[in-house]
């Protein structure tokens, strides 16, 4: 509070403790009182204009209040001199600075609305006006023209009501609107001095019309007083605020929204009320009835309406779920209440989208929303904030357990309730970050760290969740530095090939190799695969590994075919298989190498070739040249097995997860063995990953699987170590080149 703000209060108080000691003097106090803050009300109003953005509010309201320092002045003058001039001058001056004042009122809202929003706002000022001129004519207006006063007395009477009236509308239509949820502070202020003058003067009115002394009513000549201090105190207020002070964001109070339906309801009431008090039911009692239902079915239709707009305003349509605009509202009332917050992002929901088509991936959406939905617990808000992110609101958490409780009771849903796609059974997978509310969090902080902690559980690649630790943020700048280093990475001979042998499960012997990339990075050291190779793709940086690595594997394993006959199995990402130029590269990696196009096989994951569009003509123009297709990993993602009937490859290799379920049982043995029958179906051979026991090799044999590797053969070496291995053997003149030759 300013120095002269408390000042003004300060002698306002004073004043009125003088006229309750000595009440011959109420009168002088009163007229004192009005003149000083009327005065400084409108110089600091003027002021106000100049540091505030409702400079056009506080113009107004400083005219108004001049005007209201006018007529007082006047009145006071008529009552000391008796000439009919000054009363004149005093009733002018009052209904201009109801104008003003009201102007100022609905410009705080009516120059931030948009053109088509001004319309209803327009409508809600007349609907409260018009309810409340019932009343203003009822108890004000009716009994002035009942006593039949004619000409200026009249226009008194009823033009200070009228002035009242306009107030109390112009302020309810911009409490219900408000200026774009902006209006803070003093102006607030302002506002609720202008409500509240505008009710002490109609209760003034209506005091001296009902023929009682308003010049020693305690209650009216208080309320304006009041009224008239609060307005000034808003202007000095203002007027010391920085130039940009008044542009908050205060939030419009969601009760105003029903002022409308408040006002047709007492407006109705009162209508019923009077016909029946006034005798008058049987003339005019069924047609009010009637107006009165007629009206509060319209005002209630229009409740219904506000109800579902609201709804829809915070209601994801496909879900459900609440969205963003919900959710910063609930994050909004977190005030010091323990709670977490859950960042949920799918796991390969592009590669549904991109296979079975947009209604399959909606389709997710909406299981997924509902299967959240019965996992949280009451009172708990989950919400969709982007296409396939959602959120979940946790309230009222005593440990960090009941948080990380509901993230497992989520993941337990997804596994146990896979979804059919089109005869396809898919489980929804997702990766959860977890974060708990810190004393002095803000909403974003606390959605900083979940989504921090999301990034991590979406890294490390495991479907699963990961609460929010400060290391991750190191991890995640971790990884800025390295999508850095990795540009450089390849020229500066930071990378090697480590190589995997693909044993033939017949002799034992080496009929291929895996080339693997690894990373040795001077300071961070050794950076495994699946630390930097994610990083690689989303930089896209990826393209230019993948060749360096290519080209690298099939120069040494030429070099080696003059020992074994042996093929290169070389990983390719999804950023290379829709380069167009890719196909064109390869061939001329093999033209430099000298390597034969039967030679290379290229490993492509499921989500490689989800996208048929783009992986269809390029396995299409590799196989063209001679080169196999391997399709990696198959089986762990959103794989639909038509895809197989339309994607020209050679290959299929068994992931190490069904591998190690190999246990000598039909159970344990399913997937592998559909795998490697589907594969002799479409005329395709298999290669088993991550073979470890002797057991599994035999299992493997019996379903007709030919070809393994794994550590039970041969952990990833180098090439020098590679080479020494094959020094050691005897070439076989039986020796394969691998894998039977591409279909035709």
């Amino acid at each position: 509070m300013t120095r002269p703000a408390l000042v003004l209060i300060a002698l306002t108080v004073l004043g009125q403790a003088a006229a309750l000691l000595h009440g011959e003097l109420r009168g002088v106090v009163m007229l004192a009182s009005l003149v000083l803050l009327d005065g400084f009300g409108a110089v600091y109003s003027v002021r106000a204009a100049r540091r505030g953005t409702y400079r056009m509010s506080w113009l107004l309201a400083g005219a108004g209040r001049a005007f209201s320092l006018g007529a007082t002045l006047a009145f006071t003058a008529h009552e000391v001199t008796g000439l009919r001039g000054w009363w004149w001058a005093g009733v002018a001056s009052g209904l201009i600075m109801f104008g003003c004042l009201t102007a100022a009122a609905l410009a705080t809202s009516a120059q931030r609305l948009e053109r088509g929003v001004r319309r209803s706002f327009v409508a809600e000022v007349v609907t409260v006006f018009s309810s409340g001129f019932l009343l203003v004519w009822y108890f004000v207006l009716d009994p002035v023209l009942s006593r039949g006063d004619r000409g200026a007395d009249l226009i008194f009477e009823v033009g200070y009501p009228v002035g009242n009236l306009l107030l109390l509308a112009a302020v309810g239509a911009v409490l219900m609107r408000g200026p774009v949820s902006k209006l803070t502070g003093s102006s607030m202020l302002l506002l609720m001095g202008i409500l509240l003058y505008a009710a002490a003067d109609t209760i003034f009115s209506a005091i001296r019309i009902n023929g009682a002394q308003t010049s020693g009513s305690a209650v009216s000549n208080g309320a304006l007083l009041l009224a008239s201090l609060v307005m000034t105190v808003a202007a000095v207020r203002q007027a010391a605020a920085p130039t940009s002070g008044d542009s908050g964001t205060g939030r419009v109070p969601a009760w105003s929204a029903y002022v409308p339906f408040a006002a047709v309801g007492a407006g109705n009431l009162l209508i019923v009320g009077v016909t029946i008090h006034e005798d008058v039911f049987l003339h005019w009692g069924a047609l009010t009835i009637a107006q009165a239902v007629t009206t509060s079915a319209l005002a209630l239709r229009q409740w219904f309406w506000l109800q579902d707009s609201r709804r829809l305003n915070v209601t994801d349509r496909l879900t459900g779920l609440a969205n963003g605009t919900g959710l910063r509202a609930r994050l909004d009332q977190l005030k010091d209440e323990r709670a977490a917050l859950m960042l949920l992002d799918l796991d390969g929901f592009k590669q549904v989208n991109d296979t079975l088509g947009h209604d399959a991936g909606d389709r997710v959406l909406v299981e997924f929303a509902r299967l959240v939905r019965q996992s949280v617990r009451r009172g708990d808000l989950p919400a969709r904030v982007g296409g396939d992110e959602f959120v979940v609101l946790l309230h009222d958490i005593g440990t960090d357990a009941q948080a990380t409780a509901v993230a497992e009771r989520i993941l337990a849903a997804l596994r146990n309730n896979p979804l059919d796609l089109d005869g396809e059974r898919v489980t929804i997978r997702c990766s959860i970050g977890v974060a708990v509310t810190r004393p002095g969090d803000t909403a974003r902080e606390l959605q900083h760290r979940a989504d921090v902690a999301m990034y991590e559980s979406k890294r490390s690649g495991s479907h699963g969740w990961l609460m929010y630790d400060p290391a991750m943020a190191d991890r995640r700048n971790r990884d800025t530095a390295m999508a850095d280093a990795l540009a450089t990475a390849a020229a500066s001979g930071q990378l090697r090939l480590a190589y995997q042998p693909l044993v033939d499960l017949g002799s034992g012997r080496p009929v291929g190799v895996e080339a693997l990339l690894r990373w040795e990075h001077p300071v961070l050291g050794a950076v495994p695969p699946a630390e930097f190779v994610p990083v690689a793709e989303r930089t896209g940086v990826i393209a230019e590994l993948g060749l360096w690595a290519l080209e690298e594997a099939c120069r040494q394993v030429q070099q080696w075919r003059s020992v074994l006959p042996l093929y290169a199995s070389v990983n390719v990402s999804a950023k290379q298989l829709q380069d167009p130029a890719f196909p064109e590269q390869v061939r001329a990696v093999l033209d430099r190498t000298g390597l034969p196009a039967e030679a290379l096989v290229l490993e492509i994951t499921e989500s490689a070739i989800v996208d048929a569009a783009v992986a269809v003509p390029a396995c299409e123009a590799l196989r063209a040249y001679g080169i196999r297709v391997a399709v990696d990993d198959f089986g762990t993602g959103y794989s639909s097995l038509h895809l197989l009937t339309d994607l020209p490859v050679d290959i299929l290799k068994i992931d190490r997860s069904f591998v190690a379920k190999l246990d000598g049982t039909t159970r344990g043995a399913g997937v592998a063995e559909a795998v490697i029958r589907l594969a002799g179906v479409l005329g395709l051979t298999t290669v088993a990953e991550g073979i470890e026991t002797a057991a599994q090799v035999a299992e493997l044999q019996m379903l007709g699987c030919t070809t393994a590797q794994g550590y039970l053969f041969a952990r990833p070496m180098g090439a020098g170590d590679f080479t020494l291995d094959l020094s050691a053997r005897t070439p076989s003149p039986r020796a394969t080149e691998g894998p039977p030759a591409p279909r035709p």
